[in-house]
């Protein structure tokens, strides 16, 4: 009975795989054929590379069965082997197609450059062609649903209808469920595949947020950021005006150097303790300190992302940013001091101050360094992360990684209770924040949203330098204060190269300089236009302190505006 059940077995499976396996390779191996190899890329309008489009072939009219479907890999590439009957070429009409969701169809396009190669020794004739083809974004309901979906999380937040987190998390989760309901029925409705999603979320984000939370947690058991309210309480001499511009000054070089994320993860619960010595709102402090983050981290190649892509595409090097942005940022930078000393003249005057001196001898006892071994441990494992961020591009690592060793190490090193660290002190809803709006945006660009407004810079510059600069200047500035500047900065990069290439005067880069100021000093206007900000009213609020969307924007809008101003005048008249 086994013996005849396993022969059963047997049988069914040579029918099944072997004998089709065997007919098609006869069939394949029955010459002689002409055999076509077509192989080429297939980008945007951006001339980025389209992944997933579906290739067709088509001769004399006739649809080619192929073994397989020809789909473009993530680089846009494409290849296919179309095996015709003897003679069909080179007097055959080739074309091909190509097909994808929230483009236009690019039509049957004839193959004209058709050129035979060998005939091999089973006597099929080879033939090779290559084409590369532009497809153009189409305007399909996806397009209107992601854009409404966008515009109505950042309504819900600014409206504060309900949390930010929640808000971000039923944007994206809509997204997919549309893509996977009504574009299963009709691909006009595909917004975001869950491969896209996931791939969407920038966990170099994720990881140095997270690693560097823990890094701080563990510090924080040191005493070090209540001392270092002290020594800044003691440098300032009981001045909170020059507390306030001290801390800046502070957060703006720490930001050039470190990400501008980092630094406001140490440099938040210092300012906390300051505050609260001083018994006036924290937010007075904070609010200051997130924009000199984010003007000092335009300053350098490593100080915020966009400079990181900006800096890799177009072969920039640190000193190049340095030369440019430096001034200019220097100069925001005095501003912004003069601005928020007047915004937050009367918090200020609220300080109790008292007895300088007493204060000083109050703050020297109360805030003692209560570890000074965990410290030292901390200081050693921060001094070789923050070698490693400034490092990192040549050693062509993620920032993330150093900030993850960092943590792992530190973590060991202090036996301190990994399950509390996670617990009490990761901020996990600015975390799912950050993973949901990242899938957010990236269904705008999935469906052309961001590559609609990339594509109007290009049409409006029109061969304009000036013009030009203005536009990429304001437009990122302002996009970038709407949705995360990194996603945006990605699309600009090749309009950017090509307007650099194309427009007279433009070719010593200042075309560069124009889109890192935009894109970096945009995120200011408001809560979610950059991590800083994110990570800033997340902890800020942890601490009891909350700032609304709406309270963010009308203390940043003002200075942001003028910060691009002051930008603009130093391109067209410095720059140029």
């Amino acid at each position: 009975m086994k013996r005849t059940a396993l022969f059963c077995y047997l049988l069914f499976m040579f029918f099944v795989f072997v004998i089709p396996a065997g007919a098609a390779e006869e069939e394949k191996s029955q010459g002689p054929h002409d055999i076509l190899v077509v192989s080429g890329t297939i980008l945007n309008a951006q001339s980025k590379p389209v992944k997933e489009v579906e290739v067709n072939f088509y001769v004399n009219g006739a649809k080619v069965q192929l073994e397989e479907e020809v789909i473009t890999s993530k680089a846009g590439r494409y290849e296919a082997e179309l095996l015709l009957p003897p003679g069909t070429l080179p007097g055959a009409k080739v074309e091909i197609e190509a097909d994808k969701p929230a483009y236009k169809s690019s039509g049957h396009i004839l193959l004209e450059d058709v050129v035979q190669e060998k005939t091999d020794a089973e006597g099929n004739v080879n033939y090779l062609a290559h084409y590369n083809l532009t497809l153009m974004r189409a305007i399909t309901p996806g397009f209107w649903i992601a854009t409404f979906v966008l515009i109505a999380v950042y309504a819900l937040i600014a409206l504060e209808l309900m949390h930010r987190t929640l808000a971000a998390f039923l944007g994206a989760a809509l997204l997919l469920f549309i893509t996977y309901t009504a574009g299963t029925f009709n691909d006009d409705y595909v917004i975001l595949s869950f491969e896209d999603a996931i791939h969407a979320i920038d966990m170099n984000v994720i990881f140095l947020l997270m690693a560097m939370m823990m890094i701080v947690g563990i510090l924080k058991k040191t005493g070090v950021f209540q001392w270092t309210a002290y020594k800044a309480y003691q440098m300032a001499k009981g001045n909170v005006y020059a507390l306030s511009c001290i801390l800046m000054v502070i957060t703006a070089v720490s930001s050039a150097f470190l990400d501008n994320v980092t630094t406001m993860l140490l440099i938040i619960p210092v300012t906390v303790e300051i505050a609260l010595t001083l018994k006036i709102n924290p937010i007075a402090f904070l609010m200051p300190e997130v924009f000199a983050s984010n003007v000092g981290g335009t300053a350098t190649l490593i100080g915020d992302p966009p400079n990181i892509m900006i800096g890799s595409y177009a072969k920039l090097s640190f000193v190049d940013f340095v030369q440019n942005l430096t001034a200019i940022c220097a100069i925001g930078l005095v501003f912004s001091l003069v601005y928020f000393i007047f915004l937050y003249k009367k918090d200020y005057l609220k300080a109790q101050v008292g007895d300088v001196q007493k204060m000083i001898d109050h703050l020297r006892e109360e805030y003692r360094i209560t570890n000074k071994t965990l410290l030292t441990q901390g200081s050693i494992i921060m001094g070789i992360v923050i070698l490693l961020f400034i490092a990192h591009g040549a050693l062509h690592m993620e920032p993330s990684i150093a900030a993850m060793i960092g943590a792992a190490v530190l973590m060991a090193m202090s036996r301190v209770d990994i399950v509390e660290m996670i617990e009490h002190e990761i901020e996990w809803p600015t975390l799912i924040f950050f993973i949901m709006l990242f899938m957010v945006v990236a269904g705008a660009e999935e469906t052309g949203l961001i590559q609609v407004i990339a594509e109007w810079v290009k049409d409006m510059s029109q061969g304009s330098l000036v013009t030009a600069i203005v536009m990429i200047l304001w437009v990122s500035a302002i996009a970038s204060a709407l949705i995360d500047n990194i996603p945006f900065t990605a699309t600009m990069l090749p309009i950017v190269g090509y307007l650099t290439v194309v427009i007279p005067g433009a070719e010593h880069g200042i075309l560069w300089w124009a889109l890192a100021l935009g894109a970096c000093l945009g995120g200011n206007g408001t809560m979610i236009g950059a991590s800083a900000n994110v990570v800033t009213v997340g902890m800020a609020e942890r601490a009891g302190y909350n700032i609304s969307f709406m309270k963010y924007m009308k203390i940043a809008a003002f200075p942001t505006l003028i910060t691009i101003i002051l930008c603009t005048f130093w391109l067209l008249v410095v720059e140029i």
